[in-house]
């Protein structure tokens, strides 16, 4: 496997590097200091002492130690109130994809340390990912020695990872000399207490209870260390699993310190580092492995009674991303079950890759790339590099009625509601984004195959929508979710869709009743018809499914598509339900607190209906609504607001949103400029 001569400052730079400098320009992304800034932001700490010195512009060092909920401020605004949810395990779309084998893991850095917005901010340049479907565990990296070395994850992100069954853990960093780490830090983590605990252990599982995510990624690397350092830190890390596992908070080892207590990395899975293994649930291996040393490792893993796919084989994609040389038969080889499990470091290459000016588009379509390949279609899979989609299997969440979809990214050039246009500010906010389609872009046709994407320039709902794009000459078939719904005579789907350009088109809805025998197999759809639209704006249809036999489960969604000639089709939503969506109002809107510069600060009491999330609008003099926020929490933060010519106070509307994307009544709060 090639690698740059130095991996290990590679591997620090991302994220610590330039922090621990502390020089000016450095700090210059980093949030202003300012009196009355109310802005919400990522929270992040050290263990307990602080640096020496003056922390750098917009950074602000905290004590773990002297963190406590009650006294957290902006604790509500990063809360993460979306549960984990159950997934299964459809049969693979293609051949090679394994099911309960090898699994992935994600370390990404959605932004610096400092100055990270605890829900979202007005831009759609935003690592939104979307390609859930593969992964078993996001890790929320991020920390140096001038900002902080613990980090907990913002709450967008574990929302939109919940919603798709991924877990979320936050990050321990403990960085090396050169990068400004002191093994004052390590010590002041693994310190115990007067009757022997572990004090910031029990802080760790406290902020992850109460901040909503799931667990942490301890990553020891500032060498100096001894035996009594290890065992320290290995009786630490036993103490924060046992803290944890009650709440189903995991701990995941980064192949780093071994046990005698200096930094040296393995590599592999061997007698320095398998007691740090065995403490955790899952093991991240350096990078620098090879065919023999994850073989070992696996073998390893077995005679300890572990399992080989509790090993992350380390892929480090964020300087050439999908064109990384990786030695893909060590971990994958062909026509076998893989050798242990894998995890890429910084793949949000396929964002930061592209020049300024980048779109959402743009980023999109490299990401798609990245998960599933050159072809673009999961069930096609091939070239050099082994995309996700080619080698594991995919999982879904949609086992639920009501179920809906509008194909939201969580991020856009605009926010839409009902095909219209309820903001024109861009935006991003994962907490918003929908259950997407896990396998994109499985498309099935005797003819020419059209281009599928999701695309920004319009949108039935949020910021985005399915754009079908091509001259097809046969009928196209694009698969949509992989599902278990419960099926009765009472079930309906809804579609939002528009005709951009050509047509008419001929619109079938597939619904698959049982799925394939075997891995590789086309799915069986029923077609049922949708309707025939021409060019024009949006507009809905239901079907209802009775005709179907009334019983049994769902257990695919497609569209098939018939046009003569070039045609621009968008689908802006998919929604199924068995009964109409009931949402009861939240209450008690309230501005906690506002600024002279258009800031605000408002909370609630949430709808009793458990809502998929809430919508902050205002209300301008006119009597229309502008949106300006979401968010799966009970408060949010607003800002850069002005008064209208001759108004006195701003009006805010609240409404809570089902899954059908029903809202509630509005509630409303008016305060004055």
């Amino acid at each position: 496997m090639t690698h740059h001569p130095t991996r290990r400052t590679v591997v620090l730079t991302p994220a610590a590097a330039a922090a621990a400098l502390l020089t000016p320009a450095t700090r210059a992304t980093a949030a202003p200091a300012q009196d009355d800034d109310l802005q919400p932001y990522a929270s992040y700490w050290f263990p307990d002492s602080l640096p020496s010195g003056t922390p750098g512009e917009g950074v602000v060092w905290r004590s773990l130690l002297g963190w406590t909920p009650e006294g957290d401020p902006d604790l509500a605004f990063n809360r993460s109130t979306t549960p984990l949810a159950e997934r299964f395990t459809p049969v693979p779309v293609n051949a090679s994809a394994r099911a309960d084998r090898a699994r992935i893991a994600s370390l990404v850095s959605f932004h610096p340390t400092a100055g990270n917005p605890s829900q979202g901010a007005a831009t759609a340049d935003h690592y939104a990912l979307t390609h859930w479907a593969y992964l078993d565990e996001l890790v929320f990296w991020g920390g140096s020695s001038g900002e902080g070395i613990v980090l907990a994850p913002n709450a967008p992100v574990v929302d939109a990872a919940h919603r798709n069954g991924v877990p979320v853990l936050g990050n321990v960093f403990l960085p090396p000399a050169a990068y400004g780490g002191q093994l004052r830090w390590t010590r002041d983590l693994v310190q115990r207490d007067a009757r022997g605990g572990f004090p910031v252990a029990e802080k760790l599982v406290q902020v992850a209870t109460a901040y909503g995510f799931d667990g942490w990624f301890v990553n020891a690397e500032t060498d100096g260390g001894d035996p009594e350092l290890g065992a320290h830190m290995l009786a630490f890390v036993e103490e924060l699993k046992r803290l944890g596992a009650p709440h189903g908070l995991r701990v995941t080892w980064y192949d780093a310190m071994t046990a005698n207590g200096s930094v040296d990395w393995q590599n592999e899975l061997n007698a320095a580092n398998q007691d740090f293994f065995l403490a955790s649930d899952t093991m991240f291996v350096n990078f620098d492995w090879n065919t023999a040393k994850l073989a070992a490792s696996a073998r390893l893993a077995q005679d300890l009674d572990r399992g080989r796919y509790e090993l992350w084989a380390g892929v480090d994609v964020e300087s050439e991303g999908l064109h990384t040389p990786v030695d893909w038969d060590a971990v994958l080889p062909a026509g076998a079950d893989p050798v242990v499990s894998y995890g890429f470091y910084r793949p949000e290459w396929t964002l930061g890759h592209l020049p300024e000016g980048r779109t959402p588009g743009q980023f999109h379509a490299a990401d798609d790339r990245f998960w599933t390949g050159e072809s673009l279609d999961p069930a096609r899979p091939g070239g050099s590099w082994r995309a996700p989609a080619s080698a594991v299997a995919d999982r879904s969440t949609v086992t639920d009625l009501p179920f809906a979809c509008a194909f939201n990214t969580g991020h856009g050039l605009k926010w839409y509601e009902d095909g219209r246009v309820r903001s024109d500010a861009a935006w991003n906010q994962l907490g918003l984004q929908d259950r997407l389609p896990g396998r994109r872009w499985v498309v099935r046709t005797e003819g020419a195959r059209p281009q599928v994407a999701l695309d920004f320039a319009d949108a039935w709902r949020g910021g985005s929508s399915l754009l079908v794009d091509g001259a097809p000459d046969a009928p196209v078939t694009v698969e949509l979710h992989a599902v278990r719904l419960p099926l009765s005579t009472a079930t309906v789907v809804r579609l939002a869709q528009r005709v951009v350009s050509g047509g008419p088109v001929r619109v079938e809805l597939g619904v698959a009743l049982r799925e394939p025998d075997q891995a590789g197999d086309p799915q069986a759809y029923a077609f049922l018809p949708v309707g025939k639209a021409g060019a024009g704006g949006w507009s809905e249809a239901e079907v209802r499914l009775a005709s179907l036999g009334g019983s049994g489960t769902v257990h695919g969604l497609a569209v098939r598509l018939t046009a003569s000639g070039p045609v621009r089709w968008r689908l802006g939503a998919l929604a199924v339900r068995d009964a109409e969506e009931q949402i009861a109002a939240p209450s008690g809107l309230r501005v906690d607190k506002s600024s002279g510069d258009g800031q605000f600060r408002l909370s609630w009491r949430p709808s009793p209906t458990a809502p998929r999330h809430y919508e902050l609008h205002r209300v301008l003099p006119d009597g229309t609504r502008r949106f300006l926020t979401g968010t799966c929490a009970r408060a949010a933060y607003v800002k850069g607001l002005a008064a209208e010519p001759g108004e006195k106070a701003v009006t805010f509307e609240l409404r809570a949103v089902g899954e059908l994307f029903t809202p509630s009544e509005p509630i409303a709060v008016t305060h004055p400029w």
